[in-house]
């Protein structure tokens, strides 16, 4: 577990910490992905440093729990929280995407912390099945999370590893979905649309929660209900913001798969200081 869970308060200072160390990342990197980095920053941040059972000093440890992030481009956000909750130095960040680094463009299993490499979308949610289910096999309580985002609820493999976690009853299983309304091609919604979202969840099974998924004390409480639902799995479906927290990023499409400039990582870290 963290030394100590974090209050709002706190958790709100980390996130803003983290989002610095996101743009410091990709700027140095000079290619990577900061808008859905940025959306799902709290979501994680809580996660991490309130809620997730593990150890940073032994990342194998059977009992822990699992988390997964579908949605492999925005490893800058997995990597700074491993690193502040102590898998490995901060320094390492600034290796992002070098030849020969632990911290490549998509995560994979050379990173500690990393359960298994990501980054095609619409599979993740099937590998936080696996590991349910053999929570069952092998008799464990450690909780499934799986960060995903909403362009890939377009995928049908979603959905069927979906009717399968609600078949099984995973009540172990928590999805959070990263629902910031963007995707690599443009709005979410004028690619393949996607509401109502809530009801499709529920007519597969689902437990839903719907919240700002910026707003700590939301996140918070809907960590807490997802973990006493019995027999089905829930998804917390986060309407949050792409880019959040950097003002000429917020709901820009463009900076999706777009690293920022030397200019405007200055202008970003100053309104985030």
């Amino acid at each position: 577990m963290p030394e100590k869970k974090l209050t709002v308060e706190e958790l709100e200072k980390e996130a803003k910490h983290i989002r610095r160390l996101i743009i410091q990342m990709l700027a140095r990197a000079g290619s990577g992905h900061p808008g859905g980095s940025l959306s799902a920053t709290d979501l994680i941040t809580a996660l991490y440093f309130h809620v997730l059972r593990y150890n940073s000093a032994d990342p194998r440890w059977p009992d822990r729990d699992r988390f997964h992030m579908s949605k492999g481009h925005c490893c800058p956000l997995w990597y700074a929280v491993l690193s502040r909750a102590g898998y490995f130095s901060e320094e390492k960040l600034f290796t992002l995407r070098r030849l020969g680094s632990i911290l490549q463009g998509h995560p994979d299993r050379k990173t500690p912390g990393v359960e298994s490499a990501s980054g095609s979308l619409g599979q993740g949610l099937s590998v936080a099945l696996g590991m349910s289910l053999a929570a069952k096999v092998d008799k464990k309580d450690y909780r499934v999370y799986c960060l995903m985002g909403d362009g890939e609820m377009q995928e049908g493999s979603v959905w069927e590893a979906a009717m399968a976690c609600a078949h099984f009853s995973c009540s172990n299983i928590c999805a959070i979905l990263d629902a910031n309304g963007c995707q690599i091609d443009g709005r979410c919604e004028d690619i393949m649309g996607l509401e109502p979202m809530a009801a499709k969840w529920q007519a597969f099974g689902w437990h839903v929660i719907e919240i700002n998924g910026h707003d700590m004390v939301q996140i918070l409480a809907a960590y807490e209900q997802a973990a006493l639902i019995k027999n089905k799995p829930s998804i917390i479906i986060a309407r949050t913001v792409k880019g959040k927290g950097v003002s000429f990023m917020e709901g820009v499409v463009g900076f999706h798969g777009r690293a920022p400039t030397e200019e405007e990582a200055r202008l970003a870290l100053k309104e985030l200081e």
